[in-house]
Parts: C-alpha cells; structure tokens; sequence
C-alpha cells in the first residue's frame, strides 16, 4: 500500500518560533516524532511518504498517490488538520486520524474514515489486523497504557533533517501528579511509564548515526516522574554515551519543580548534556496553586528553586497562568515581578482554558461556568472557555499589560542580564555551529541597526563581552528568541 503521512502546520504562537528560526535558516522547530513512530508500527514493505506542512506544501498529487492518509495533530493545528481531511475528502482518498486532538473529542471529526486513538502501540495492531481482513472499523479506542519498551525506533528516513532546529526523542509517558487543568493523566495516565536504558541509549545513538549533531528534545510530559531509575540508570548511561561521543547533542525536556531538591539528579543531568528545561511554575498565588493542585509547587520558595537550577546550568523556561479562581487583583504585578526577578527569559503566560476530560472542565461543568467557546490549543489568544471569578474584562487587560511589560524592549533585556548573571553553563557543551555565525550576523543587523529597540540590544551585547564573554552565544539566542516573542506579543 501507499501511505502519506501529513503533519498539520502549526500556526504562529509562543511556541512556534517561526521568527527566531528564520534567524538560523530553519524551518520548523521540531520534527513529527509520532508521525515517524506510526511509520515504523505499519508494515515494511509499505510505501511510505513523509509531509509536513510546516516545511512544505501538501500537492494534491501526492493525495492521490496514496492509498490511505495518515494525520495526526494536536488543538493548536486544527484549521489546519481539517483542511487536509477537506481535501483528502474531495480528491477520495481515505483518511486514519489519532493523536492527542482526535482522542480528547472524536466526535468533532466524523469525516475521518478511521479513527485509531488513545496509544498507537495497542489500537493501531488493531486497525491493521481489521484492515487486513477487509473489515476495517470507523473507530479503535482502549483504556489500556501500552508497555513503551515495545515502541520501535522513529522512522529517521523520512525527515527532512536539515530543515529542524531540533530533533524530538522519548523516553516516558504519563506524569506522577495530578493538576486540575491538565489534561495528560487523561491521555498518557499518572504512572511514568518508561523505556528501557539500553532502548533509549540505542535511539540516541541511531540519532547519531543519523548525522544529526546539536539539539535534542526530550519530549516527556515529565521527565523526571521516575527519579530513581533516572538516577540509577538512564542519566548514568547518558553520562557515559554522551562523554564517549564527545557531546554530539545539548538535551532539552520538561520537568517539575522538584528537579531542583535533588542536587545529584542535577548534576547527573548536567554531565550527560542537559542545558534547559519547561518547567510549569503556573502561579506566584499559594491558594491558586492549591486550588488547581500543583502540590509540587506548594510550600517552596519557587524563585530560589529556579535560581539554583540556573546557578547548575540549567536554563528554565516557565509557563505561567492567569484566570484562577483565587486569583487576587494584585496577581499581575505578583506575576511581572516574579517573571523578572526570575530571569526567565522565556516566560510563556497563558489564560486558564478547561480541556475536556480534566477536573477542572469536569468541576466547572457542575458549577454551570462553561462556555461555548472552543479552545484552539492558544492560551494566549485571550480566548477562554468558561467564566471566571475575576471579570472577564479586567482579566484580559491585566493580563495583555503583563506581556507588554515583561517583553517590551528594555523589561526583556534586562531579563536577559539578570539570567546570565546566575546562569553557568557546563563549558564543554557551548559550540558555535556554522550556521549560527550567520544567526550572529543577522542579528546585528535586525536586532542593533533596524529594530527600535536597538540600543538595549548593544547594551546586552556589551555587558556580556565585558563580563562574561563565553555567554555571548547564549546572549544572541535569548535576544533572537526576544525578537520572536514581540511578533507573537504584538498580535496578542
């Protein structure tokens, strides 16, 4: 059979990075890494073709070409995904849809052919088997979580590599807590499920095989769920690879604040390449945090935690939230404060939005405070699905005055200063790539001659060389990453 996988594009936001990667003459930011997963389950002697529609247009001919049309996608790429399932329609060639978007509402895609939901690893065998026989069904769901030792390898033949900034690897599913808004103990449930050491050494050194040499992100929803294997095993096998490599990759992931109580899990991350991590700091307001029940984050000082980890190596970007019921008048300032006593340079602020499936739509589906407005997968649309304790009005200008002042010009760069005073980079990891001498080049130009604010600019630029010069590289990027965030701030 002909198969076409298709990755719906993502459009512009926080996250997308399409200003920053034009910097560095990239495209997108990371690759399909479930897409290149679902390709390597289906039959090898199977055509297969690779399409993501964020480096590339989707020709009809290639539609044709294929038997069936695979597509996945989350909230954030749905005009997107149903224009493909609009197309693959009027040109008659049959579609399978699952991932995270199909699997929280499938009852919003009844043109999909088939649906093959939840985990791949169970419910795809399934489609297969019933494909085989001639008898495929419209739907395939499981409440099982599939054991991940026995997820293949990525299908790497199909990426175009040298059009991502990043390459995406995993190495759990599923995270230990419970927050009211998140939807992931839905989808991937609240025991870490992990591969084993030896499974994950082998995908990075497939990476390697690969060709591919720079960053690499660790897609977990928390990397740190199981600590104690972590500790024991992976990041000492990590350790070991990466120094027997000579640090071909930096590792980037997600984790809980609670990283920062474990001094050796730190420094374990650290040896084996690790220089950043999304950490979910949601709040600055105990009872807000108690009320969405970050209990992670509960009784800590949060700033001195972020601090720590920067003073380790580990650069933290933050997701914030705005919208809780307990939130005070007070919790924008609170919030700008923080973010910039912080020095987290990237701070994503969103709106509290209600996924399907979570105890927080589930709660105010009692309390009659849902709306019918759809979440897009944006929080920072200023779009919200329910009604909140604060008025609605005040809520969105507060929080519209808070991204002006934390990502105006002379707010951000003083951000940027404060996070290299604290930040001390693990040295052997800081390698300039060629392609980044000419993000250097176009900086100078874009950031320190044409854009206005030009002379914060220079001023980071030379405090930097002054103090600290073996951070200019970290400087331009955090300044480069800037300059993407006004674009998205000025449309917000």
């Amino acid at each position: 059979m002909n198969i076409l996988l298709v990755n719906p594009e993502t459009p512009l936001t926080f996250w997308s990075f399409k200003y920053a990667l034009k910097f560095i003459s990239r495209k997108s930011s990371e690759p399909p890494l479930g897409l290149l997963t679902v390709s390597s389950m289906l039959p090898g002697e199977w055509n297969k073709k690779l399409v993501d529609l964020n480096i590339e247009n989707l020709k009809d001919r290639d539609i044709k070409w294929a038997d069936y049309v695979f597509i996945t996608g989350m909230d954030i790429q749905r005009k997107s995904f149903i224009q493909v399932i609009e197309r693959c329609k009027n040109l008659r060639t049959k579609i399978v849809a699952g991932g995270p978007m199909c699997t929280m509402e499938p009852e919003q895609f009844t043109e999909v052919d088939h649906l093959v939901l939840n985990e791949a690893e169970i419910t795809l065998p399934m489609f297969l088997s019933d494909l085989k026989a001639g008898k495929p069904k419209h739907i395939y769901t499981s409440k099982e979580f599939p054991d991940i030792r026995e997820t293949p390898v990525p299908d790497w033949s199909l990426l175009k590599m040298k059009y991502y900034a990043s390459m995406s690897i995993q190495y759990s599913r599923g995270c230990p807590f419970d927050c009211e808004f998140c939807s992931i103990g839905f989808l991937n449930g609240h025991r870490p499920r992990t591969k084993s050491t030896k499974q994950f050494v082998g995908e990075l050194e497939l990476l390697y095989r690969e060709g591919w040499r720079g960053s690499v992100f660790i897609v977990d929803d928390n990397f740190i769920g199981n600590k104690k294997k972590l500790k024991a095993k992976v990041l000492p096998a990590m350790v070991e690879w990466s120094r027997n490599r000579n640090y071909p990759f930096s590792f980037i992931t997600e984790a809980s604040i609670n990283i920062a109580d474990d001094d050796e899990l730190i420094d374990l991350m650290t040896r084996a390449g690790f220089d950043s991590a999304f950490i979910g700091i949601e709040s600055t307001n105990e009872k807000s945090l108690e009320e969405c029940g970050k209990n992670q984050n509960k009784n800590r000082d949060i700033l001195r935690s972020v601090k720590k980890l920067q003073k380790k190596g580990i650069s933290v970007s933050g997701g914030f939230i705005l919208g809780f019921d307990n939130d005070p008048p007070e919790i924008f300032e609170e919030q700008k404060n923080f973010i910039q006593k912080s020095g987290i340079v990237t701070a994503m602020v969103g709106l509290l939005n209600a996924p399907p499936h979570t105890k927080l739509f589930e709660r105010l589906k009692r309390e009659n405070r849902l709306l019918n407005t759809a979440i897009d997968g944006n929080n920072m649309d200023t779009e919200i699905n329910f009604l909140p304790r604060m008025n609605l009005e005040s809520l969105k200008k507060g929080y519209r005055e808070l991204l002006k002042k934390i990502y105006s010009p002379s707010p951000y760069y003083e951000r940027v200063k404060t996070f290299l005073k604290e930040y001390e980079p693990t040295k052997k990891y800081l390698r300039i790539p060629l392609n980044h001498i000419g993000a250097f080049l176009k900086a100078a130009w874009k950031l320190g001659i044409v854009e206005k604010g030009r002379k914060y600019y220079w001023r980071l630029i030379f405090d930097t060389l002054r103090h600290y010069p073996e951070k200019i590289s970290t400087a331009v990027t955090m300044a480069i990453y800037g300059f993407h965030f006004r674009k998205v701030i000025e449309q917000i």
